[in-house]
């Protein structure tokens, strides 16, 4: 059995970890280097980088950023953000990343995936997939979660995993930030689709939260933000909680 990973989620913009609502609402978090040491020294088993302005504003994802962050963690560095060509997921992986996530490249050019699997190995490709409800279905949205591509997310998952990427980043627009629980029913259906591990983010704001994302959404792995960056728990907590219920941790 894989043990289930615990990932600090660092949105950056302007320099800085903020944090918002529904994509919204954005409100500063601190300095990216210092949390990033921080959950290092707790215990993080990754840390997940997001430009959040960088693809909307067409702007070059902050490289000085990344380095810092990358020179204080000793854990995989996934890095977001703007990030449009192979040259840039190069520029990211010179810079200290060990993966790249690819959102709005991905839907307005598939073929990013493959190549930059074919390049670099699909361990370091992470196709992020910003999920909005839809119906009885859910949106894959570009652009900062800002437009809506018209693909059904699930099965954009599941074509990104065919196409090389080695993890799929699934961020529920819906529940981001409302610190009222993952979005399960998607969480499942994108992890039982795909054959490659399912990152599930958006929404904790329980330990309770984060055991059904592992045991009913069926989640490699889970990403957390405001359930951290404010103080309420440290990762020690969560992973001790969840060892508690039965899952496997690090």
């Amino acid at each position: 059995m894989l043990a289930t990973r615990i990932i600090p989620c660092l949105d950056v913009e302007d320099g800085r970890v903020v944090k918002g609502v529904k994509f919204k609402e954005i409100k500063d978090a601190g300095d990216p280097a210092q949390l990033a040491k921080l959950y290092d020294i707790q215990g993080a088993d990754e840390i997940v980088f997001l430009d959040i302005g960088a693809s909307y504003r067409s702007r070059d994802i902050m490289i000085d950023v990344v380095r810092k962050v990358s020179a204080e963690v000793f854990i995989p560095l996934t890095v977001g953000g703007g990030i449009r060509t192979l040259e840039d997921m190069r520029r990211i992986l010179t810079a200290g990343a060990d993966k790249v996530a690819v959102c709005t490249a991905a839907v307005r050019a598939p073929s990013i995936l493959s190549e930059g699997a074919r390049v670099f190995g699909s361990q370091c490709i992470v196709l992020s997939v910003d999920a909005k409800r839809h119906g009885d279905s859910w949106h894959a949205f570009i652009n900062g979660g800002r437009d809506d591509s018209g693909l059904d997310a699930i099965e954009w998952a599941g074509e990104g995993a065919r196409l090389g990427a080695g993890e799929i980043l699934l961020n529920s627009i819906d529940m981001d930030g409302t610190k009222e629980g993952y979005d399960i029913e998607l969480t499942r259906a994108v992890s039982r689709l795909v054959g490659v591990p399912v990152i599930a983010s958006g929404g904790a704001g329980t330990l309770d939260h984060v055991l059904r994302a592992v045991t009913e959404g069926e989640a490699e792995a889970v990403l957390l933000a405001s359930l951290l960056h404010y103080g309420e728990y440290a990762v020690a907590d969560i992973k001790k909680y969840l060892k508690d219920k039965g899952v496997c941790v690090r």
